[in-house]
C-alpha cells in the first residue's frame, strides 16, 4: 500500500504558534470581561493577560507615515507582539475587506508580515490573519 503524499509545495502558517497564543489571550479576554465593550479596555486586558502569559509586546508604539520621503504623519498601533505581529483590537459588527485592507497598509508602515484582527463585539470572538 502506497503512503499518502505531502503536499512539499503547501506553506506553513507564518507565526503560527506566536498567533495561536495571542489568540487563546483575545478568548480569555472575551471570557472573563463579556462582549460589547468598548475597544481600548480589550486592548488593556490583553497587555495584562500578555504578562500572564509571559508574551512579549509593545503598547502602542509610534512608527513614521512617510510620504516621497517626507514624513505626514504618525501610525500608532495598539499592541505589536512578539516584535513581529501587529494586533489591532476591535468592536466593530464584523471584520471586513475595510478593515483587513487597514491592516495591510499598517503592514507596510511597521515592515512586518503578520496582523491579527481581533473583534470582541459578540460573545464570540470573530479574528482574521492578514498576511503581507
Amino acid at each position: 500500500m502506497k503512503e499518502p503524499r505531502m503536499n512539499t509545495n503547501r506553506r506553513e502558517l507564518i507565526l503560527k504558534n506566536e498567533a495561536h497564543q495571542i489568540v487563546g489571550c483575545a478568548m480569555e479576554v472575551l471570557n472573563t470581561l463579556g462582549h460589547g465593550l468598548l475597544e481600548k479596555p480589550y486592548e488593556n486586558a490583553l497587555v495584562v493577560e500578555f504578562e500572564l502569559q509571559d508574551i512579549s509586546y509593545r503598547q502602542q508604539p509610534r512608527f513614521e507615515v512617510e510620504y516621497k520621503s517626507v514624513k505626514v504623519g504618525e501610525y500608532v498601533p495598539d499592541l505589536i507582539c512578539f516584535d513581529q505581529i501587529v494586533v489591532d483590537t476591535k468592536t466593530i459588527e464584523r471584520i471586513t475587506n475595510n478593515e483587513i485592507g487597514q491592516m495591510m497598509n499598517y503592514l507596510k508602515i511597521t515592515g512586518l508580515s503578520l496582523g491579527l484582527l481581533l473583534n470582541f463585539k459578540h460573545s464570540k470572538l470573530e479574528w482574521k490573519r492578514v498576511v503581507l
